[in-house]
């Protein structure tokens, strides 16, 4: 059984000078594999009506604050993106990190970002079709140097792509998805998969119900990557936590945190992505112990 490895989630409320910096530099010094951030505009409450950076602009900070743990979001979708744009900015971020950026990607939901521009949400169907343009497209605007594309919702006129990633031929994709066409996608363009679990179980659901629930994503990400000629051992498996019924319980001390990693690396997974802790939130966690976790867990999940 392979070694599992621990990422965070830094989001994105606080300001550079008055601590933010601070988080990513001790993300560093702790040895998490990964510091990601959410990519919203705004979020659900408590957060709704509080401080809230761009993701972008953050890495880009984070990559000049610190020289070798690996950066990305958890996620980017659709709901404000194109992907001439954002390829752009990602060859720029990647550039500037010395090539450390992951780009987890995902269809993008109802809420939140869906109607900040002023139109309507999306519905399922339209999200998933878009998202199916999105990441070819995206795939191909960081790989090749000029681009054109006419596609039925995102199209490119001669965008150009040059110098390209610090890491080729791309910076890695980690597709978070739970459906068959999300599936398909991680399996043809991802180097990750990224999920957070079975969303129906997160209020009343049990760890049982969870680890079978979890069982049969994996499962589908296999049966995904056969279908595509692809080894799904070639995919780091990605669990963001704190969605799962356990929801902040596995942060309240090192030997709960251990069971509960031991137990989803039984699952499959390859890395744990745990939120930096964030007072009067569902990501409030006592920092010390938050602390003691990532310096002691990985040791005992060898």
């Amino acid at each position: 059984m392979s070694s599992l490895r621990l990422s965070t989630v830094i989001l994105p409320v606080r300001r550079w000078h008055e601590g933010a910096r601070d988080q990513w530099t001790r993300a560093e010094e702790l040895g998490f594999r990964t510091a990601y951030t959410y990519d919203h505009l705004s979020w659900r409450e408590p957060f709704r009506d509080g401080p809230w950076f761009g993701a972008v602009p953050t890495l880009t900070a984070a990559a000049t604050a610190t020289s070798r743990i690996r950066l990305g979001t958890l996620v980017t979708s659709p709901n404000f993106r194109h992907p001439v744009t954002l390829a752009k900015e990602l060859i720029s971020l990647d550039d500037i990190s010395g090539g450390r950026v992951t780009l987890g990607i995902g269809a993008g939901g109802s809420g939140f970002d869906a109607t900040v521009l002023g139109r309507e949400a999306w519905a399922p169907r339209e999200r998933a079709d878009r998202f199916a343009e999105f990441v070819p497209l995206l795939d191909r605007l960081l790989t090749e140097d000029a681009v054109t594309h006419r596609g039925t919702h995102y199209s490119a006129d001669g965008a150009r792509g040059i110098p390209g990633c610090v890491q080729r031929p791309r910076l890695p994709f980690a597709v978070a998805a739970t459906g068959p066409r999300g599936m398909r996608l991680a399996a043809r363009y991802g180097q990750a998969w990224v999920t957070t679990g079975d969303p129906k179980l997160t209020e009343g659901g049990t760890p049982e119900q969870s680890a079978a629930a979890l069982r049969g994503q994996l499962e589908r990400l296999g049966a995904a990557c056969a279908d595509a000629g692809r080894d799904a051992a070639e995919l780091d498996r990605i669990l963001l936590t704190g969605f799962t019924p356990e929801r902040g319980r596995p942060l309240e001390s090192l030997d709960a945190f251990v069971d509960f990693a031991g137990r989803h690396r039984e699952l499959g997974f390859t890395e744990l992505a745990v939120h930096w802790p964030i007072p009067d939130s569902n990501f409030a966690a006592d920092q010390r112990v938050f602390e003691r976790i990532a310096a002691e867990a990985p040791r005992q999940l060898l």
